[in-house]
C-alpha cells in the first residue's frame, strides 16, 4: 500500500509488550470524532440545501469544513498524497453532478465521504489494473518467473513503519474500517453507510483488524521463542 503517512500517536494505539493485555481503546486525540450535536446537524442540512440550489459558495464551505479530513482519508487509503488530491477533486465533481440524488437519509457529510471512499476504491482498482498490464508487458512470453517482492527491513526502529506494514497485510475491508474508525474518528453507524455494511459487520471487522494487528506487532513471547529452537 505504500507509505500512508499516518499522523497518529501509534504507541497509544497498539499495545507494546508491557501493554499487550490491555484492551486497545479507540483513539480520539488528534482527530476528533465528528460532532453530531443539534448545531452541527442544522448546519449540515443547510449546507445540503444550499448545494442543492446550486450555490457555489456552499461547495467552498463544504471543502473548508471537510477538505483536509477528506485528503487525509484518501491518502491513507491510496498511499499517495498526489492520488489523494486527485480523489478529493474527483469527489467534489461527483458531488456536484449527483447532488440531486441526495435524499437526506444520512448526513450530507457522511454522504460526501461515502462518495470519496468509492472514488478511492475506483482509483485503487485502476492502479492495480495498470500494474497488471505493465507486468504482462514486461514478460511477453509468460515463461519467466515473477520477480520476488523486496523484503521489508527486519527490526525497523520506527513503530510507524511497522504499523504501516502491518496495515498493508490486513484485508482491504479490515484496513478501511480500521482507518475510518480509528484514524478518522467515524462512528460505526457512519461507516456502515459509507461501506454499505451493517453496524454489526463494521464492529466485527474492526475487532478482527485489531486482533490481527496485535498478532503481527507483538514481540514473540519467551516461551514461544524457546520452543522454536
Amino acid at each position: 500500500m505504500g507509505n500512508m503517512g499516518l499522523a497518529l500517536a501509534w504507541e497509544a494505539r497498539i499495545p507494546t509488550l508491557a501493554q499487550r493485555e490491555r484492551r486497545l481503546e479507540p483513539y480520539r486525540g488528534q482527530v476528533a470524532a465528528p460532532d453530531r450535536g443539534a448545531e452541527t446537524q442544522t448546519e449540515d442540512a443547510a449546507l445540503a440545501a444550499a448545494c442543492l440550489s446550486g450555490d457555489l459558495r456552499a461547495y467552498e464551505r463544504l471543502y473548508s469544513l471537510h477538505g483536509a479530513r477528506m485528503k487525509n482519508l484518501a491518502r491513507n487509503i491510496l498511499g499517495s498524497a498526489t492520488d489523494a488530491e486527485d480523489a478529493v477533486q474527483e469527489t467534489f465533481l461527483k458531488v456536484q453532478r449527483s447532488i440531486a440524488s441526495f435524499r437526506g437519509q444520512s448526513s450530507f457529510a457522511t454522504w460526501t465521504f461515502r462518495i470519496l471512499v468509492n472514488t478511492c476504491y475506483d482509483a485503487r482498482r485502476s492502479r492495480l489494473r495498470k500494474k497488471e498490464v505493465a507486468a504482462e508487458e514486461e514478460q511477453p512470453h509468460g515463461d519467466l518467473a515473477p520477480r520476488p517482492e523486496p523484503r521489508a527491513a527486519v527490526g525497523h526502529p520506527s513503530l510507524r513503519l511497522a504499523l504501516e506494514r502491518a496495515l498493508a497485510k490486513l484485508t482491504r475491508h479490515q484496513r478501511d474500517v480500521f482507518l475510518l474508525y480509528e484514524v478518522e474518528g467515524f462512528r460505526h453507524a457512519e461507516i456502515s453507510e459509507m461501506l454499505e455494511i451493517t453496524e454489526t459487520a463494521s464492529k466485527n471487522t474492526l475487532f478482527q483488524a485489531k486482533k490481527n494487528l496485535r498478532q503481527m506487532l507483538e514481540p514473540p513471547r519467551a516461551s514461544d521463542a524457546a520452543g522454536a529452537r
